[in-house]
């Protein structure tokens, strides 16, 4: 019975003549017999399976021959290396000189655990596939039952909401489809989608008889619905999606927990330009367009000169840096928050006019603080 190959042995040979196979194998066999003993014999090892069937692959030009041995061993490391070195040892092929020479001796079982390997990572990838499918499929059953067939349409714009949307005095205002469906996993069936980027009119006769409550992503899209709605319909509470998550990955603990903090929106917050000089309020009026949507700011100084345009996100390392020691209007698009108010204040700032204004909670009056919508 055959044991399993451990090494196999790669031998090159150059022979002065036209040899074919046969005379090869007889010479390996041949010029090796009795070396070391019978332990150390080829017909031997081959007998006993130490050894598989010996390969020659050769052909002939020029009145020489070329070709390559491959001997399969099950033998340990050191008797492999005994093998390689006496067949490398024979120098003749019938009557023609000849030249072995060993390769390598590669170790069959790593690269059969390499192949394993890769195999068993091409079956997980098809398989996943066909797992994740498959758990897809109970998924959406799962869904549909809990959520997706409640939902009805609702007015002549067909939106999207749970069943509960004409019966309940208070309505909770999301972005789509995928928001009702969700906030109806948690057991929420008076929530209905705008579904698009205008505000529907069904939402807007809705907002006059029934409370509103916005619940919105945590993203800059929320922030742009939001200033849409409280420009056409009545907006009692607004909820906000953590930060950079939307309201359609939400846990049911974290819908719980968002409809917790409803806060009423914070009343508008207007300055009256002409407190500012007409130098100034005229140029927020100039900057106001290249500002909309970009979410960039600008940073002036006392004589409302442009110092620098930036990202959003840089600002309040720009209030931090010495090289804004200058300044003394923010202008930008986005949100003034109150760090944003302590660092203007810690820079001297006269005015900070943003998007909207967040939970500012304290504030030096020597500071003015305002909204692009006042220009």
């Amino acid at each position: 019975m055959s044991t399993p190959t451990k090494y196999l042995i790669r031998l090159k040979f150059e022979i002065e003549g036209v040899v074919e196979r046969a005379d090869v194998v007889g010479a390996i066999f041949g010029q090796t017999e009795g070396l070391f003993g019978p332990d150390f014999d080829l017909n031997e090892l081959q007998k006993t399976w130490k050894i598989g069937r010996i390969e020659i692959n050769l052909e002939s030009k020029n009145d020489r021959t070329f070709g390559e041995v491959l001997i399969p061993t099950s033998t340990d490391f050191e008797t492999t290396s005994l093998i390689a070195a006496t067949v490398e040892s024979v120098d003749r092929v019938g009557p023609c000189n000849a030249r072995f020479r060993l390769v390598s001796m590669e170790d069959v079982r790593v690269e059969k655990v390499k192949q394993i390997k890769d195999r068993a990572k091409e079956i997980a990838r098809e398989w996943s596939k066909k797992v994740m499918t498959e758990s897809d499929k109970i998924l959406k059953d799962i869904s549909e039952s809990m959520g997706k067939s409640k939902i009805v349409s609702f007015g002549k714009e067909k939106l999207p909401a749970g069943p509960a949307v004409e019966k309940s005095d208070t309505i909770i205002l999301v972005e789509g489809r995928a928001d009702v469906l969700n906030l109806l996993r948690a057991g929420i069936e008076n929530a209905i989608g705008i579904e698009g980027t205008g505000i529907p009119q069904s939402i807007i006769e809705l907002s006059k008889n029934k409370k509103i409550i916005a619940f919105l992503d945590g993203d800059r899209g929320g922030d742009l619905i939001l200033k849409e709605l409280s420009q056409v319909a009545k907006i009692d509470s607004v909820v906000r999606a953590p930060t950079g998550k939307e309201v359609e990955e939400l846990t049911p603990l974290e819908i719980e927990e968002c409809l917790k903090a409803i806060t009423p929106p914070p009343p508008p917050k207007k300055v009256v330009p002409l407190a500012l000089k007409p130098e100034i309020v005229e140029k927020i009026k100039q900057l106001k367009p290249s500002l909309v949507n970009t979410l960039e700011g600008v940073l002036l100084d006392e004589e409302f000169k442009e110092i620098l345009r930036v990202p959003v996100s840089e600002l309040a390392k720009q209030l931090e840096s010495e090289e804004s020691k200058n300044i003394k209007y923010l202008v930008f698009d986005g949100i003034v928050s109150q760090r944003i108010v302590d660092l203007s204040e810690k820079r001297g700032l006269i005015a900070v006019i943003g998007h909207r204004i967040g939970e500012v909670s304290k504030k030096n009056p020597s500071l003015m603080i305002s909204v692009l919508d006042d220009f």
